[in-house]
């Protein structure tokens, strides 16, 4: 397979997988972009990998980690109806606006964790990787990577439970 096959077949999937770890469509393409700008580069080594896509979602993977403009990913923006775009597995949604509130809801809260926190709620959840897988690409211990997952779903369930007080005083 020829770089510009690969880069068309997996374009849209690497985006996607960029679009979840970033927050925000446009630092995911401009992830991707410089990702696969050095891919062509190297592509015959690339190639003669056992699973290629594997190598360059890697390599999405630690371009986001060591992004030089650091400050974007303190300041995610919410995508909000962009989530849609995702396909995510949840099926139908009923109503088109409750979805967009919880996809900004959830982006709001994803922008509390730390880039590595956030990698790996997405490698587990998103790419459905086990916790070894997840620490090879990390290049950290199992442990870590359970610790890391532990420390971010806890930040998500007190900024849910703060929501969820709070919504409950507007109501009252």
């Amino acid at each position: 397979m020829t770089f510009e096959e690969f880069a068309m077949a997996r374009l849209p999937s690497l985006l996607r997988y960029a679009v979840v770890l970033t927050g925000d469509r446009d630092l995911a393409q401009d992830v991707v972009q410089e990702v696969l700008a050095r891919a062509q580069v190297r592509w015959r080594r690339i190639s003669e990998s056992d699973v290629p896509e594997a190598y360059v979602r890697r390599m999405v993977l630690n371009e986001y980690l060591s992004w030089r403009r650091s400050w974007q990913f303190r300041n995610v923006h919410a995508v909000g109806e962009r989530l849609t775009d995702l396909d995510d597995a949840r099926g139908g949604i009923r109503d088109h606006a409750e979805g967009v509130v919880e996809a900004d809801a959830l982006w709001s809260r994803l922008s509390t964790l730390g880039r590595k926190q956030r990698a790996v709620l997405v490698l587990r959840y998103y790419e459905q990787m086990e916790d070894e897988a997840i620490a090879d690409v990390l290049g950290c211990a199992p442990a870590t990577v359970r610790s890391h997952a532990s420390r971010a779903l806890k930040t998500l369930r007190l900024s849910s439970e703060r929501q969820e007080r709070i919504h409950a005083e507007e109501k009252s």
